[in-house]
């Protein structure tokens, strides 16, 4: 069409694109202004952090003190969403406890210690025998045991079985059973891969395992694994998912439920790609291979795509966009994130309890601690 020949029209689509332009020029500087944004002082994450903690929590300068440093010791912004996604995961770990008590800690490690030694073919005598001899400060092992009341406490009692008694070095396989601690409960697998890839920033004599047993270690620890990762996610309550079941369980179980829709095998969504440490295909495996002629590649080329499951560069891969890209054909955009169906299991845990359960009941926290936050 001839614009020229129109006056009146080209002079209306000529303010129309004025409005517009202007639209996206007062949109690219309030953008501008909030990235510009000067960030907040130590002191102001620090007071923001003892009006947010719960009034009958000890110490709250301190645990003010410790949460702020750790986000800035791993450079994580202090916004208010991650700041209160961190309280949530100590609140409903520990209420705000260094090193929580756990209800029949003693009972529960005594009836692990006899699981262990049946599966060693192990006489529960011989057992009972090396409990009582003694460890270091006098006492039996067997009455520490008794007297145990946190996680520390019987990781320190499993560290001196195992350096000093022969048959706790067989019972136990020289590993410390104690794999989770502090007020975050964060693994100490991950605390350690973490302070080889990154220096642990205090200063200490102790081993990492101990410093999860702190306030500051277990903080910072726990921090990192809940937030200092790359992801996709538009809300925290997948985060809260993966601190639970690991790093991107819930992209993956979301891949599965794609990879169901798309082959019609039926799968677990508990965002295990790949069976780990071992060279067979799992579930999810071979349902990907089942689609491999429409996904136009090689088994091989499956498998090297899913070991990157445990990475946020997964969904660059070829299989991850095929998959979804088959399942979307005829129906509905598939979410990216899926809450993982997994059943926790552990010695301490004496109801059902799932991953689902975890992050709802984290979530339902953050978002108590968010209306605070923005009440002000």
């Amino acid at each position: 069409m001839d614009l020229s020949a129109c006056p009146a029209k080209s002079a209306h689509r000529w303010r129309a694109l004025q409005f517009l332009a202007l639209l996206a020029l007062l949109a690219g500087c309030a953008t501008q202004q909030r990235v510009q944004a000067p960030p907040r002082s130590p002191a102001e994450v620090r007071a923001q952090l003892v009006r947010l903690l719960p009034r009958d929590t000890a110490d709250r300068e301190g645990w003010a003190t410790d949460i702020q440093s750790a986000f800035q010791l791993l450079d994580i912004p202090p916004s208010s969403e991650n700041l209160c996604a961190a309280l949530a995961v100590a609140a409903q770990e520990s209420g705000f406890k260094a090193d929580p008590e756990v209800p029949g800690l003693g009972r529960i490690a005594r009836g692990e210690i006899d699981r262990r030694a049946a599966q060693h073919h192990l006489p529960k005598l011989l057992v009972s025998a090396a409990l009582q001899l003694p460890s270091p400060g006098g006492k039996s092992y067997q009455q520490r045991l008794q007297s145990v009341r946190t996680e520390r406490e019987l990781s320190r009692l499993y560290e001196d079985f195992i350096g000093r008694v022969p048959l706790g070095r067989r019972l136990l396989s020289g590993a410390n059973p104690v794999r989770t601690g502090g007020p975050m409960q964060v693994g100490i697998a991950f605390a350690e891969q973490h302070a080889s890839a990154h220096p642990y920033p205090y200063a200490t004599d102790a081993s990492i395992r101990h410093e999860v047993f702190t306030r500051r270690g277990g903080l910072y620890f726990g921090i990192a694994h809940l937030l200092d990762y790359p992801n996709s996610y538009q809300r925290h309550l997948y985060r809260f998912a993966d601190f639970n079941a690991g790093w991107y369980a819930s992209r993956n179980a979301a891949f599965q439920a794609a990879v169901t829709a798309a082959s019609g095998v039926p799968l677990a969504l508990d965002g295990d790609l790949i069976l780990h440490g071992s060279d067979k295909v799992g579930a999810t495996e071979a349902a990907v291979r089942s689609l491999g002629s429409r996904l136009d590649m090689s088994d091989a080329a499956i498998r090297r795509a899913l070991e990157q499951g445990d990475r946020f560069g997964f969904e660059d891969t070829a299989v991850y966009a095929r998959v979804f890209a088959l399942a979307e054909r005829n129906g509905q955009p598939l979410p990216r994130a899926v809450l993982p169906r997994i059943t926790l299991q552990s010695p301490k845990i004496t109801r059902k309890l799932t991953t689902e359960w975890f992050a709802t009941r984290v979530e339902q926290r953050y978002r108590r601690c968010e209306d605070a936050a923005f009440e002000r």
